[in-house]
């Protein structure tokens, strides 16, 4: 239910305010004083797109901005699925900045249009002849006769079964393209996984190898140097060692002399000790080194054999040909036992597919059992408007599975006597539309809570006694729901729980679009002048006064 709204620097409303009632809401004016512009705000807090045209003042940015009360609506999961913070009042606000961007929230949260859009839809549907297209969808179709019939309980069951089908198929179907594509691989996969299951490759072999072969290509130059250095060190003419040892015997002579001489000494000892070490570790290791040229050949053959596969796959290591080969490994156990997940996943389907069937009959007979009911029931009221020889028929057909179930509903639809009922979009005049879709909403009205309402000249085409029993529709809705009506009769104006007049004000260098609430007295000049035009004779105040005794 709309509590408040505002309207700030849009097209000619410089500022605009209005808190309506509870109950049935009259909306009257001239014809171009803002009336229309009011609902193209309201289209705002909707969803639509915004125009930086729409600026009353070009400089200064555009709020519209509707405190609405929600707690009827049960919409906390809507909000938390949206991750959005709930509360039985709800404000949502919209911003138009004069470079053109245009921003939405949510009780101060800022939203897409998308988020807007979908909460919007449950605060509030503006009723216009433009809107009555939607009359002509299947879609919304199905929807009045869901409302009618409470088919929620049923939809979220049908509606869970139906996403655990279509997980399970979508699972299976994704399942049979894999064994295609892995069975038309295989071969291949196999081959290559056998040929590096073959190579017993080890992680970090690779350098290790490169290490060796780097050792054997080597070994020549490296025993001859290492050769070198143990004779210079131990057994030439002039040694290292030998000349060393006699410098430490050359300083034990002077160490008696000082400290100094001392710590050279024990310096030249202790080279000496290394020195004779190296000279030891020079000679094992130039008896380690081989010169073996079978497993120079051996090292290389298995190097050309790494590099090789490693060009084939375009890797750089060894780690990567052993992470590859478990990826193969995985790929070819799977199509192994492709047959057996497809087996699986083909019963799951199936069961999935039963419940899912199971769900959707009990949907379709809660459907069946109400459609010649409510379309009884609304040809019923459109004799009441003037439309005697009306007759509505609901079709239903069985469709594939589809979120919503498998029915699609058509109403078929004959204003005249003796024609046939042809689909909405065959037959029907704009006014015809719009008695037909008042007369929906109007036994919706007594199902389910319903957003506030807004009759955008719904009106339109009737007069006198019809209009009188229209109003006294819109009452007895707005004992339960908020109605909102702009209207141009005198007889829907004198029924209002609060009536607001559009006029334009030239007072000042601009037009601007202003409303006021009306009081009982006000009320019966407007309405009087509805009447009788802008000079009203007494008889006009007399009927409007009349009018609205009957409120």
């Amino acid at each position: 239910m709309l509590k408040h709204l505002l309207i700030k620097n849009y097209a000619l409303i410089q500022q605009l305010e209005m808190d309506p009632s509870p109950h049935l809401n009259i909306i009257t004016g001239e014809t171009g004083a803002g009336k229309s512009i009011m609902l193209g705000a309201i289209g705002l807090l909707l969803g639509k797109r915004a125009d930086t045209r729409a600026l009353f003042n070009e400089d200064e940015k555009c709020v519209i901005e509707g405190t609405y009360d929600i707690k009827a609506y049960q919409l906390r999961s809507i909000f938390e699925e949206a991750d959005l913070d709930y509360d039985s009042q709800c404000i949502i606000r919209r911003e138009i900045s004069p470079s053109g961007k245009s921003r939405a929230f949510i009780n101060d949260t800022p939203v897409t249009l998308d988020v807007l859009k979908e909460i919007g839809s449950f605060l509030m549907n503006i009723h216009s002849q433009h809107d009555t297209l939607l009359l002509g969808t299947h879609t919304f179709q199905l929807n009045v006769i869901d409302s009618y019939a409470q088919t929620q309980t049923l939809l979220n069951q049908y509606g869970g079964s139906y996403k655990a089908y279509a997980g399970v198929a979508k699972a299976y179907e994704k399942t049979i393209k894999e064994a295609e594509l892995l069975k038309k691989e295989a071969d291949f996969n196999l081959f290559l996984f056998t040929e590096l299951n073959n190579a017993k490759l080890v992680d970090g072999e690779q350098e290790e190898l490169e290490e060796e072969l780097n050792l054997l290509e080597n070994g020549e130059e490296i025993k001859t140097k290492l050769r070198e250095t143990a004779v210079l060190l131990n057994e030439a003419e002039f040694a290292v060692l030998s000349n060393l040892s006699t410098v430490v015997t050359t300083l034990n002579n002077l160490s008696q002399y000082g400290q100094q001489f001392r710590q050279l000494k024990e310096r030249a000892e202790s080279t000496l000790i290394e020195l004779r070490d190296i000279a030891r570790e020079a000679e094992t290791q130039e008896g380690l080194v081989e010169i073996d040229f079978e497993k120079i050949a051996a090292v290389q053959e298995r190097l050309s054999m790494i590099y090789n596969l490693q060009q084939k796959h375009r890797v750089k290591d060894v780690q990567a040909l052993i992470a590859i080969k478990k990826e193969l490994d995985e790929k070819v156990q799977k199509v192994l036992n492709l047959d057996e997940d497809i087996a699986a996943l083909a019963q799951q389907k199936e069961e999935a597919h039963a419940a899912m069937m199971q769900q959707a009959a009990a949907l379709s007979s809660a459907r069946e059992n109400v459609k010649d009911l409510i379309a009884d029931e609304v040809a019923f009221l459109l004799r009441d408007l003037g439309m005697p020889d009306a007759t509505l028929q609901v079709a239903i057909q069985t469709i594939a599975p589809g979120p919503a179930g498998t029915d699609e509903v058509n109403l078929l639809f004959s204003a005249n006597k003796g024609v046939k009922p042809q689909e909405l979009k065959n037959v029907a005049s704009g006014g015809e539309f719009s008695r037909l879709m008042f007369c929906i909403k109007y036994v919706l009205a007594g199902k389910t809570s319903l957003p506030t309402i807004i009759f955008d000249e719904i009106d339109t085409g009737i007069s006198g006694e019809i209009a009188i029993k229209m109003v006294n529709m819109m009452k007895l809705m707005s004992r339960r729901h908020q109605l909102i009506s702009i209207s141009h009769l005198p007889q829907i104006a004198a029924r209002g729980d609060a009536h607001y007049y559009v006029y334009k004000d030239n007072s000042d260098y601009k037009t601007i679009s202003k409303i006021k609430r009306l009081s009982e007295e006000d009320r019966v000049e407007a309405i009087a002048k509805m009447i009788g035009g802008d000079s009203p004779s007494a008889v006009a105040f007399e009927n409007a006064r009349e009018l609205m005794a009957g409120n």
